[in-house]
C-alpha cells in the first residue's frame, strides 16, 4: 500500500481541508500550478456529499425558474467541459420533463424556459429519440392528462472515479494526499492562518503542518473546522439540507431516459436510470447535525414511494423492493428564514480575514457540475494564474470515441480478459486502462472477478491500493471500484471479493477478518435497507 510518511513540520504553499470533488479539485489546480499542495480527508475522498448526490451534471433548469441565468450559464458551460473531457465517465442523458394538469407551470412557461435552455447549451450534446417518451406515456398514470417535455443534460454514474482521476492528476502534479486524517484545528498567529494540527486516523500520530494558505472546503462540516480551531464568523456558514435519495430494481417498461417531474407536494424530484437500477431522488430536509452520521429518514423513504407511486401507479414497487436507501447533507449558505427550495447553489468564498485568520478561506456551496469553475476561481483568489493545462482525460478522448472498440480489444489481449471485463477497464480508467491490463497480464488472481455478479477484476482493486490512495475495502469498493453500489452486491459478495484481493495483497486471516468487519459497518452507516434482503444490509428506522 502506499507508504506515509511524516508530516510533521513540513511547509505548504496551500493546505486543501476536505477531499470531496471540490477539495480535490482545488487541490489539483493548485498543483497544476506548482504550487506545493496537501490536501487531507478526515475519512476516504468522495465519501462525503459528493458520493451522496443525484449524480447529474446539469445546468439547472430549477435555477433557471428562478431567475439565476448567471449560475445555469456557467453550470452549462462546464456540463460541456466534463462531457468533452471526460467521456467516460460523464456521459449525456436525455431527460422527460413529465407534469400533470395539476402543475402550476404552464406549458407555454415550460415550452420557451427549454428554449432557453437549449439556446444557452449551445450545440446539442446527442440527439433525443421518441422511444423513451413512449415508454413513458404507457407507465403515467391514466387518470392524468400530462405534457412531456423533452431536454438533455449529463449524468456521472461514479463520481467517486471522476475524484479518483483528479486525484491522481494532482498527485502526479506534486500534491500530497492523506485520507482518513484529521485536522483537530486550524493555527493561527498574530491574526493569521499558519498551519495546523492533524491526526493519522490510521495510527493515531499528531502532526503539525505550515501553511502559507488553508482552503476549508469540507463542505457541512466548514463550520465545525472554525469551530474546532476557535475561529469565529459573526455567523453561521452553512445551512445543511439533507437530500436523500432511494435505489430500486428497474420496473417493466422503466424509460432508459430521466425523468424530472413533481413530487406530492409539488417538489422537482428525479426518476433516474443509474448503474442498472433506478435511482429515485432527492428530499430537502434542514438538518444542522452533525453530517458524517446522516441517515435517510422513515418518512423521507415513504414520501418518495408516494412520490413515484403518484406518477406510476400501476408498477407494483413497494417499500421491500428498496434495495438501499442514502442521504447526503447540501452544504448550502446560512439562511434560516428561507426555505431549502429556494436557496441558491451557486458557491461562494468565505474570507476569514475579518474573523482573526488572514490567509483562510472556506468554500460555502457548489455543487458536482461546477467543481472545475469553483477551483479555478479558488486558485485566482490565491494569486494563481490558471492556464488550462490538457488533462490527462482531455487527451484520451480520441481514444475513447473514435476507437473504443480498439482499445476494449486491446484491454482484453493484453489483460488476458473477457471483451466485458475490457470493457469495463475502459470505462472506469480510460487514462490508466493499459496499465492495469498489463498488471493484470501477470497473475491469474489477478485476473479474477471480484465477485460472480461483476465484471470488474482483482487488478483494479490492487491498483487502488497502490496508485489511488486506497486504504480500506471501503475505500476500493464503494468508491475507487464501486461494486458494491450494484444491484447483485450482497454481503457474501463483499466476504469474496476481500478473500481475493487479500490473496494477491498477502493478508492474513486477521487482516483479512477485519478489513470485512469495516467494510461492512460502513456499508450498513452509508446504504440503508427497509429490509434484511439479498444485500444483508437491515435498515434501523
Amino acid at each position: 500500500m502506499n507508504s506515509r510518511p511524516t508530516l510533521e513540520g513540513q511547509r505548504f504553499d496551500v493546505l486543501v481541508i476536505g477531499g470531496g470533488i471540490n477539495g480535490v479539485a482545488i487541490a489539483r489546480e493548485c498543483a497544476r500550478a506548482g504550487r506545493r499542495t496537501l490536501l487531507v480527508e478526515q475519512r476516504d475522498f468522495a465519501s462525503g456529499t459528493t458520493s451522496r448526490s443525484t449524480r447529474i451534471i446539469h445546468g439547472g433548469l430549477r435555477y433557471l425558474e428562478q431567475g439565476d441565468i448567471a449560475q445555469v450559464r456557467e453550470s452549462l458551460r462546464e456540463r460541456r467541459r466534463l462531457v468533452q473531457q471526460y467521456p467516460h465517465l460523464v456521459h449525456p442523458l436525455q431527460f422527460l420533463l413529465a407534469l400533470d394538469d395539476s402543475s402550476r407551470r404552464s406549458a407555454l412557461a415550460v415550452r420557451a424556459g427549454l428554449w432557453l435552455y437549449r439556446r444557452m447549451g449551445g450545440a446539442r450534446l446527442t440527439i433525443d429519440g421518441h422511444e423513451p417518451q413512449i415508454r413513458l406515456e404507457r407507465l403515467l398514470d391514466a387518470g392524468r392528462r400530462f405534457s412531456v417535455f423533452s431536454f438533455e443534460d449529463a449524468q456521472c454514474e461514479f463520481p467517486e472515479r471522476l475524484v479518483a482521476e483528479w486525484l491522481v492528476d494532482a498527485v502526479r502534479a506534486g500534491c500530497q494526499a492523506r485520507n482518513h486524517t484529521r485536522v483537530l484545528a486550524v493555527k493561527t498567529s498574530n491574526g493569521r492562518a499558519t498551519g495546523a494540527l492533524l491526526r493519522d486516523e490510521l495510527n493515531g500520530l499528531e502532526e503539525r503542518v505550515h501553511a502559507a494558505w488553508i482552503i476549508n472546503a469540507t463542505g457541512p462540516w466548514a463550520d465545525q473546522i472554525c469551530k474546532i480551531s476557535e475561529i469565529h464568523t459573526t455567523r453561521a456558514m452553512v445551512g445543511g439540507v439533507r437530500g436523500s435519495h432511494i435505489v430500486l430494481p428497474k420496473f417493466a417498461g422503466a424509460p432508459e431516459a430521466a425523468v424530472y417531474t413533481e413530487a406530492v407536494d409539488g417538489r422537482p424530484i428525479f426518476v433516474i436510470p443509474w448503474n442498472g437500477q433506478i435511482l429515485l431522488g432527492t428530499t430537502e430536509i434542514p438538518d444542522d447535525r452533525d453530517p458524517t452520521g446522516v441517515r435517510p429518514s422513515n418518512e423521507e423513504i415513504q414520501y418518495l414511494l408516494r412520490s413515484l407511486h403518484r406518477l406510476f401507479p400501476r408498477i407494483g414497487i413497494s417499500r421491500d423492493d428498496i434495495r438501499y436507501a442514502f442521504a447526503g447533507v447540501r452544504p448550502l449558505p446560512y439562511s434560516p428564514q428561507s426555505s431549502p427550495l429556494a436557496l441558491t447553489r451557486r458557491h461562494f468564498f468565505h474570507d476569514h480575514g475579518p474573523d482573526g485568520a488572514a490567509g483562510m478561506i472556506s468554500l460555502i456551496g457548489g455543487k458536482l457540475t461546477t467543481a472545475g469553475a469553483a477551483a479555478r476561481e479558488c486558485a485566482t483568489k490565491l494569486g494563481i494564474a490558471t492556464a488550462q493545462i490538457p488533462s490527462v482525460a482531455a487527451a484520451a478522448e480520441a481514444d475513447v470515441h473514435g476507437v473504443a472498440e480498439h482499445a476494449i480489444n486491446q484491454v482484453a489481449e493484453i489483460a488476458g480478459v473477457s471483451h466485458e471485463a475490457a470493457n469495463g477497464i475502459i470505462a472506469w480508467y480510460t487514462p490508466r486502462s493499459l496499465d492495469i491490463a498489463h498488471r493484470a497480464r501477470s497473475n491469474a488472481q489477478l485476473r479474477q472477478p471480484l465477485c460472480p455478479h461483476t465484471d470488474h477484476i482483482v487488478a483494479e482493486a490492487v491498483d487502488a491500493f497502490e496508485n489511488q490512495y486506497a486504504v480500506t475495502l471501503g475505500d476500493v469498493l464503494l468508491r475507487r471500484v464501486p461494486v458494491a453500489l450494484g444491484a447483485c452486491w450482497s454481503t457474501e459478495c463483499g466476504r469474496l471479493a476481500a478473500s481475493r484481493i487479500g490473496a494477491v495483497m498477502g493478508w492474513n486471516d486477521t487482516r483479512r477478518g477485519a478489513a470485512v468487519e469495516q467494510f461492512e459497518a460502513e456499508c450498513d452507516a452509508f446504504l440503508q435497507t427497509t429490509t434484511t434482503s439479498q444485500t444483508g444490509r437491515g435498515f434501523s428506522d
